[in-house]
């Protein structure tokens, strides 16, 4: 039955935020173009559920202009996809000054937009170069902000190192210092200075087998040329969006992951041998004995309440306990028969000082129903 709701739920939840999504994309006109009837989320979000391109809602940009006003998406695709064309001999006849294309220039700075767009918002393309940043780029400071606070940072001002090793700690202060307006926050593939795209620019242009054959719509025209191995095209719509994209979500989605991981994993009140109390008045006081990792070495019943009133064998029993695993705190459950259990606890301290004990009483919230779960049945 457990299993059942599950994966109820999740269908249920997968559903509704499908609908959310396919709304989205149909309030910009694309909806069956680019998803059909696919109800996978995850090609239209990224972990933390924001929409990534190209399904987000985003505002009039140059390529829509070109694409939707100037009616250069033909010439775009068939200069991609033919790149034996002469791109100022393709270009002229998509001239029309009222239409906003006085010259064959004009049009073909709008079908760069347009690929542009296109390449820096392929979802898979994406995913896998926000992968490969992440595994091999390079996280560069640099500094001379005039922020007045500016001298904390100074120690960035110049400052390489692995995207990947970065500490968290070490990462919130580079943010920082760039919300600051001290530092300059850039990801680098490779040696910036040498010649040619770098291996972003390059895989952008592997997936749309894009090669430089020497033909003439590799050749370009004026000084941005429409080239075709990443030079202007893939290599703009990859550093202008694509890489600020993927980096910006990339920081903040693996630093706060693993500041998040760290602190759902620590011990509340540190690494201490703990013995745990779950009151019962009627019924038994259920007792578990963790050691310093977290691990549960023993565990025991004891039943110093009414009807059987057995306090001084129960006190006997938990300073046994305590005794034989080094126990320092004693955690009690907030539920039915937590101040009876209190008093229990505060007696054997009293009655044994020697065990050096401190206790605390704990919220009962949600520990019932993750006793009761698969995780919990796994763990114990």
């Amino acid at each position: 039955m457990r299993l059942l709701e599950e994966r109820l739920s999740y269908l249920r939840g997968r559903e509704d935020r499908r609908g959310v999504i396919l709304a989205s994309i149909r309030r910009t006109k694309s909806a069956q173009r680019r998803t059909g009837n696919r109800p996978a989320c995850r090609r239209h979000q990224d972990p933390a559920g924001r929409f990534v391109p190209p399904y987000k809602p985003k505002r009039r940009t140059k390529a829509q202009i070109a694409r939707r006003e100037t009616g250069l998406a033909p010439l775009a695709h068939g200069l991609l996809n033919d790149p034996a064309q002469t791109p100022e001999q393709a270009a002229t006849a998509f001239v029309n000054a009222e239409r906003g294309v006085p010259d064959a220039k004009a049009a073909l700075d709008g079908a760069r937009q347009i690929l542009m767009e296109e390449f820096a918002e392929n979802a898979e393309l994406l995913a896998q170069l926000r992968e490969y940043l992440w595994d091999n780029a390079v996280l560069h400071a640099m500094g001379g902000g005039q922020s007045r606070g500016g001298a904390k940072f100074r120690d960035y001002f110049d400052y390489r190192e692995a995207f990947r090793q970065i500490p968290s700690h070490r990462a919130l202060a580079l943010f920082r210092g760039r919300n600051e307006g001290v530092l300059q926050l850039t990801l680098e593939l490779g040696d910036p200075a040498a010649p040619g795209p770098d291996p972003g620019e390059r895989r952008v242009a592997a997936h749309f087998q894009i090669r430089d054959e020497g033909r003439p719509a590799a050749a370009g025209c004026g000084n941005r040329p429409l080239d075709l191995e990443g030079q202007a095209v893939a290599a703009s719509g990859y550093r202008n969006q694509t890489a600020v994209a993927r980096s910006r979500r990339g920081r903040s989605d693996r630093v706060f992951a693993h500041n998040l991981r760290d602190l759902l994993l620590a011990s509340p009140a540190g690494a201490r041998p703990t013995l745990g109390l779950d009151p019962g008045l009627r019924t038994e006081v259920k007792v578990a004995v963790l050691d310093a990792t977290g691990k549960l070495v023993e565990t025991a019943t004891i039943y110093p309440h009414v009807p059987r009133n057995q306090w001084d064998a129960s006190l006997h029993a938990l300073a046994e306990l305590c005794r034989r695993h080094k126990v320092e705190l004693i955690s009690i459950g907030n539920g039915t028969a937590s101040r009876e259990t209190d008093r229990l606890a505060t007696e054997l301290m009293q009655r044994h000082p020697e065990l050096r004990l401190h206790k605390l009483v704990v919220s009962e919230a949600g520990a019932s129903v993750n006793s009761a779960s698969e995780l919990a049945a796994r763990e114990f």
